[in-house]
């Protein structure tokens, strides 16, 4: 990717697999695991088929998808394919379809609008301000996941507070603005927690984890990182702003941060 680093990361080795660097076995993470499927119980028995979960096919996102399908949970799994992903990415929809037998559920951008963007401003329009490029992002992702969500009472996150300043505060539990509960039952795992799931269950996980990406988004969007930087730094790189979203998770948006740093009312 253009702008992306080679660096290696403190500890690895040219070659080196995301589990070998990352995966770490931490003092209570047995229980963190024993919790965070206690959440994802609660959460069948209150929301039942209003439940789904919505992933990224991130690393998180992968272990939330192996604990449903490990213990029978009947959530629904559905991703977003903003028509602009990794290969790598993509090809997770098919093992996690072969290895666990569970449909994924794929919601894609209206057509139309993203012919239209890309036709009036550019291939690179997300380059060029932070305007345009959340205007790509609503397009790709805001849509579609307003769809992914029509009829939901509860969605799935793999949000955790360890990813970003602007996440510190993640909650178990918290209303996503539109009436449902969000439900980031990750929010305590460490990212050695995620890569020594991963390790012990042999989870399925995206191979461009392994050439430095820890945060994945779209390929024009994503970069690796290197020695030192911030876990979501691969992350729109061009911009200025500190916190960095794309809008699916707006409790823990740069606009709400800022809200809350010049003492207006949220």
């Amino acid at each position: 990717m253009s702008g992306a680093s080679s660096s290696l990361l403190p500890g690895a080795a040219a070659g080196a697999s995301a589990i070998a660097l990352y995966a770490r076995a931490t003092a209570g993470f047995e229980a963190r695991v024993a919790e965070t499927l206690e959440l994802l119980l609660q959460a069948v028995a209150t929301h039942g088929v209003g439940l789904v979960q919505s992933t990224s096919l991130g690393a998180e996102d992968m272990v939330i998808t192996d604990l449903i399908a490990r213990h029978g949970l009947p959530v629904r799994i559905a991703t977003l394919d903003t028509g602009a992903l990794h290969a790598e990415t993509l090809a997770l929809i098919d093992q996690i379809q072969t290895r666990y037998e569970l449909p994924v559920q794929v919601y894609t951008p209206v057509h139309d609008a993203v012919i239209n963007f890309v036709s009036v401003r550019g291939e690179r329009a997300m380059y060029e301000s932070l305007a345009l490029r959340k205007a790509c992002c609503a397009i790709r992702k805001l849509e579609p996941l307003s769809r992914m969500l029509n009829g939901a009472t509860a969605w799935i996150t793999g949000l955790r507070r360890e990813q970003s300043a602007n996440r510190a505060d993640v909650p178990f539990d918290e209303d996503d603005g539109q009436g449902r509960r969000k439900l980031n039952v990750l929010a305590a795992w460490s990212w050695a927690d995620v890569w020594h799931y991963i390790q012990t269950y042999q989870v399925p996980y995206n191979a461009l984890h392994d050439q430095f990406m820890p945060s994945i988004g779209c390929a024009p969007c994503t970069r690796a990182i290197a020695v030192g930087e911030d876990f979501r730094a691969g992350r729109w790189w061009w911009e200025d702003e500190n916190a960095k979203e794309c809008g699916l998770h707006k409790s823990h948006s740069n606009e709400e941060l800022n809200t809350k740093k010049s003492g207006a009312p949220a």
